[in-house]
């Protein structure tokens, strides 16, 4: 028997556990490929995405994994947890693992580092218990990034009455909006004009500025925090801004953003700049040594976001398991998606567009007083960029033509209002026959619609029954409407002549033409992004 190369995936994250499942998709019965996942976080690989949805109490910290247990070892995949990659001997191809203080070596042919990325603390005064470094975070202070973390703030928000989170960005909305599901008094301090300012342009974030506000946070815009003070001689525990004001805070979320992990790459002699410099092929400056996920730097992007990561995975699968050996990874459309209750924002694109710009079109609406704002930027009749906040029957059109590529309807304010539902431009009725199977249905936890139809076949004729065999609607819950409009439409029809465009995921199955296409429900408009 030929020996099996060995690929080690130094990272139990997101990234890693993809790839791990994308090798194995491609060589299920493990006769080509052994694959080992080394992770220091001594979880199995979970959702991060879903990590605001655990602080508001919606969903518990088991939910969030990856897959059930067990798993991973029925398709022969090694998972070692709680493990420190401490030394790589690249000319040896072997890595030194550090396991509760015992050391190991591991042999490997190919190695994939998907370290991921650590939250960034700045160094204020009072935010680490000791000197600002890799010391430990002071009492009353967490950084939002892990399941752990997690745990930390739902067991100081028992006891706090005040918290302040710093940033606010995606996470740092997400942190205060499971904080106020609690009853903890928010205060969100952001350095910038408006919130999410990577996501918004200036209007839209006054918007959400208000939105935020509505729900009963507040925020403090414009400012840093200076310094951080624990409760002391009757005074209660509280930060202190740039300007001199003091806000309690029993409680210090840390949500101001994220730095790759490169230690390990620097001590290799990696090329790195903000990431783990990578090419197409996701290889990095030396042989047999690639890189994905948050920690990747290609073509100076480090994206610092799920989808990116996992399409990373895929071409790298083909690459290495030699399915395609000539795959190459092109860059990932960003889309953003805010998952908090009573704010419905997405954004995708190139939303920085003057709405005078000659080069494109640019339609704009604005309703502060009911927390709504549309912003949709074309070219050539092709969706570049949009912003969607409170106008949710547009996001899941929106969607998808910004994920295909597909011209625009004519009614152009229809269409961002989530009242016309076309295809193409032409006028026709838009029907799922024509969606593609690798349209995203759950942007939570990358469910497609061919893995739905797959699940539909299956058996899963309902949507709690889908939910369960793909775990769509389990993170922010907007695209609950979406899945049960197609469980509806799949009923409708004979299931094994349901369209679907085949993707890349071990759920999906390839699928006939109907003879007649059927028109899309209302409900696949509503947050299938």
């Amino acid at each position: 028997m030929t020996a099996r190369t060995h690929v080690l995936v130094v990272g139990n994250g997101m990234a890693g556990a993809r790839l791990a499942e994308e090798i194995r998709h491609r060589d299920p019965e493990a006769q080509r490929f052994a694959v080992t996942v080394v992770g220091e976080e001594p979880h199995a690989a979970y959702n991060r995405v879903l990590l605001s949805t655990v602080v508001a109490g919606g969903i518990t910290a088991r939910d969030t994994r990856l897959k059930p247990d067990g798993w991973w070892a029925t398709r022969h995949i090694d998972v070692v947890s709680g493990a420190r990659v401490t030394f790589v001997d690249v000319e040896a191809r072997t890595a030194t693992l550090d396991v509760d203080g015992a050391e190991s070596r591991l042999h490997w042919d190919e190695l994939v580092l998907a370290t991921g990325s650590t939250s960034f603390v700045p160094p204020t005064d009072g935010l680490y218990a000791g000197m600002p470094g890799p010391a430990a975070l002071a009492d009353g202070v967490v950084a939002f990034r892990t399941v752990d973390d997690c745990d930390r703030i739902i067991a100081a928000a028992q006891s706090a009455c005040s918290a302040v989170v710093l940033g606010g960005g995606l996470l740092g909305l997400e942190a205060a909006r499971g904080l106020l599901a609690r009853g903890v008094d928010v205060t969100v301090v952001h350095p910038q004009d408006f919130p999410m300012d990577r996501q918004l342009d200036a209007d839209g974030g006054a918007v959400l500025s208000r939105v935020v506000r509505g729900i009963g946070a507040r925020l403090v815009l414009g400012r840093l925090v200076v310094a951080r003070h624990p409760a002391r001689d009757g005074a209660p525990a509280h930060v202190v801004l740039d300007d001199g004001t003091a806000l309690d805070a029993d409680l210090v979320v840390v949500a101001a953003g994220v730095r790759a992990r490169t230690d390990l790459a620097v001590a290799m002699g990696l090329d790195v700049a903000q990431g783990i410099v990578v090419d197409d092929r996701l290889s990095t400056s030396l042989p047999h040594v690639h890189a994905i996920g948050d920690c990747a730097e290609h073509r100076g992007v480090v994206p610092g976001l799920v989808q990116p990561g996992w399409d990373q995975a895929r071409v790298l699968a083909d690459v290495l398991t030699g399915i395609d050996p000539s795959a190459t990874y092109e860059g990932t459309s960003v889309l953003t998606r805010l998952k908090a209750p009573d704010i419905d924002l997405a954004s995708m694109g190139s939303v920085d567009v003057d709405v005078h710009d000659p080069g494109h079109e640019v339609l704009a609406f604005t309703d502060p007083s009911r927390g709504r704002y549309a912003k949709l930027v074309l070219r050539q009749d092709r969706v570049v960029g949009a912003i969607l906040l409170g106008v949710g029957d547009a996001a899941g059109a929106l969607t998808q033509l910004y994920d295909t590529g597909g011209a625009v309807p004519r009614d152009r304010l229809s269409l961002m209002l989530g009242r016309a539902v076309t295809r193409a431009g032409n006028g026709e009725t838009a029907n799922l026959a024509e969606m593609p199977g690798t349209a995203v249905i759950c942007r939570c936890n990358t469910v497609t619609k061919s893995a739905i139809v797959g699940a539909f076949r299956a058996g899963a004729d309902t949507r709690a029954a889908v939910t369960e065999a793909t775990r769509a609607t389990t993170g922010c819950g907007s695209c609950t409407s979406a899945v049960e409009g197609l469980c509806t439409w799949l009923r409708t029809a004979e299931p094994a002549s349901a369209t679907d465009t085949p993707d890349r995921s071990p759920a999906s199955e390839p699928a006939a033409d109907p003879p007649e296409p059927l028109t899309l429900p209302a409900a696949l408009t509503e947050g299938a992004a």
